[in-house]
C-alpha cells in the first residue's frame, strides 16, 4: 500500500473542513529539521532535511466528540543517495462517547496493549460504562517500516483484545490478548497484563507481565514499588526480568537464548530548589551464571536561577568487563527567550581481561531561541571520540511552528 495514498485522505479531509469551520479547532506543530551525520552502513557523511507534521482537528460537531489526528515526516537526503523517505505514523478519525459508551477510531493508528503493541491500518473499538470493567478491541493491517519505507506484505495482520478496570482513581488493571499474522502465519500469540495501585497517599505499587503462547514462557516480567516517606524523597525498587522471544516465522526464533535479570534500587532526593540528588544500584544476573553490578549518582544543581547544572556518574563492573563513566550537562537561560547550553560525557571501558582499557569521549554545544510565542529554532552539535571514530562531529538544526 506504501504511503501513494497519504496525499488523497489529507485533501479529502481538509476539503471537509470548510462546511463546518465556525467550530473546528486545528492545533498541532511544524517541525523542519536540518540534520547532518555519519551514515553506519556506508561509513559516509549525510546531510538530510526533514519536516514532520503532527496535527488535531477538534470540536468538529457541537458535542466534540468527533476528531482527527495526524502524524508524519519525510526526509530528503542531499549528498548520499538515498533520496527521498516517507512514514506516516498516524492518520485517524476519533468518535467518542457514542450512546456514552463506545468509543470508535478508524484509520492508521498506534495501539497499545499489555501484550504487544502495533501500528495499524485498521480500527479500535472500546466500550465503557457498563460496569466496573471495560473492554477495548483493535484489528488490522501490521504496518511494518524499512529503511526505505514501509515494508510489509499481504497477510501481515494484528489483533488485539483486552479487558480493564473502568473508574476507579487508585487502582489500573488490565488483561489483554495479542496476535499479529506474517503473511497470513501466526508470527506472535501472546497475553499480558499491566498492574497498578496507589496506597496511603505515599506509596505505589505497579506491575506488568507477557506470556508468549508459542513458546509457553514470560518473555517479560517487571514488579516494582515506589515509596514517598516524604514529599521530596522518592525510593524506588524494581524487579525485571526479559526472556527474549522471536516472531515464530523469524529465522532467528531457532537460536538459544538466555534469561536476563535484573534488580533496581534507586533514591531521588531533594534538597532544596538549588540541590536534587540521586543514586541507584543495579544488580544484573546473565546467563550461564554471569553477574554484573552497576552503582550510580548524580546532582541537579541551580546556584542561581538561570543556571542548571546535572552530573551523573556511572560504574560498571562484572559481566563482559567493566566502565566508568560520567556526564555533566549545563544549562543556562541568557534571556527569557535565549538558552545556552553545552556538556561532555568520558567513558572508560574494558571490554575483555585481555585488552588495555579504551574511552568514548562526548562534547556537545547547543542553543534555543525562542522567536515568537509559537515559533523556536534549536540547535546542537556534538562530536564524538572512541575506538571506531577519531571525530565524529553531527549535528541538528530544528525550526519548530506551533499552531
Amino acid at each position: 500500500m506504501g504511503t501513494k495514498w497519504v496525499p488523497r485522505l489529507l485533501l479529502s479531509l481538509f476539503l471537509l473542513v470548510p462546511a463546518t469551520a465556525w467550530s473546528i479547532e486545528i492545533h498541532g506543530r511544524s517541525s523542519t529539521q536540518l540534520e547532518w551525520f555519519n551514515n553506519d552502513f556506508n561509513d559516509q557523511r549525510q546531510v538530510e532535511i526533514g519536516q514532520y507534521l503532527r496535527f488535531s482537528l477538534t470540536d468538529i460537531d457541537k458535542e466534540g466528540k468527533l476528531s482527527f489526528f495526524g502524524y508524519g515526516r519525510f526526509n530528503q537526503d542531499l549528498n548520499n543517495g538515498e533520496g527521498f523517505n516517507a512514514r506516516l505514523y498516524y492518520l485517524y478519525g476519533e468518535y467518542r462517547n457514542l450512546f456514552d459508551k463506545v468509543d470508535i477510531r478508524l484509520g492508521r493508528q498506534f495501539v497499545n496493549y499489555a501484550a504487544g503493541t502495533a501500528i495499524i491500518d485498521g480500527g479500535q473499538v472500546g466500550l465503557k460504562n457498563i460496569g466496573p470493567v471495560a473492554f477495548s478491541a483493535a484489528f488490522g493491517r501490521n504496518v511494518i517500516f524499512d529503511l526505505d519505507g514501509e515494508g510489509g506484505h499481504g497477510g501481515d495482520l494484528a489483533l488485539a483484545l483486552s479487558a480493564y478496570l473502568y473508574g476507579f482513581r487508585s487502582t489500573d488493571l488490565e488483561i489483554s490478548w495479542f496476535r499479529k499474522w506474517d503473511q497470513w502465519d501466526v508470527a506472535r500469540d501472546t497475553i499480558g497484563a499491566t498492574f497498578k495501585q496507589n496506597l496511603f497517599n505515599n506509596l505505589k505499587l505497579y506491575g506488568n507481565t507477557r506470556f508468549d503462547l508459542a513458546s509457553e514462557t514470560f518473555n517479560e516480567v517487571l514488579g516494582g514499588v515506589k515509596y514517598f516517606p516524604i514529599s521530596n524523597l522518592v525510593l524506588t525498587g524494581e524487579y525485571y526480568q526479559s526472556y527474549p522471544t522471536f516472531d515464530a516465522t523469524s529465522f532467528y526464533s531457532v537460536f538459544a537464548v538466555d534469561l536476563y535479570q535484573e534488580a533496581v534500587f534507586r533514591a531521588d532526593y531533594t534538597i532544596n530548589e538549588m540541590i536534587s540528588l540521586n543514586a541507584g544500584y543495579t544488580s544484573q544476573w546473565f546467563g550461564e551464571g554471569g553477574r554484573g553490578h552497576i552503582y550510580h549518582i548524580g546532582c541537579g544543581l541551580r546556584p542561581i536561577e538561570p543556571l542548571l547544572i546535572n552530573l551523573e556518574y556511572d560504574n560498571n563492573q562484572g559481566y563482559n568487563g567493566k566502565t566508568n563513566g560520567f556526564l555533566a550537562d549545563v544549562y543556562y537561560d541568557v534571556t527569557k527567550t535565549l538558552q545556552l547550553a553545552g556538556g561532555m560525557g568520558y567513558d572508560v571501558y574494558t571490554r575483555d581481561v585481555v585488552l588495555s582499557d579504551g574511552t568514548a569521549r562526548l562534547f556537545w554545544l547547543g542553543c534555543k531561541y525562542r522567536l515568537a510565542k509559537n515559533m523556536t529554532a534549536s540547535l546542537r552539535i556534538e562530536d564524538n571520540s572512541n575506538e571506531r571514530y577519531h571525530n565524529d562531529v553531527q549535528g541538528r538544526f530544528v525550526f519548530n511552528y506551533d499552531f
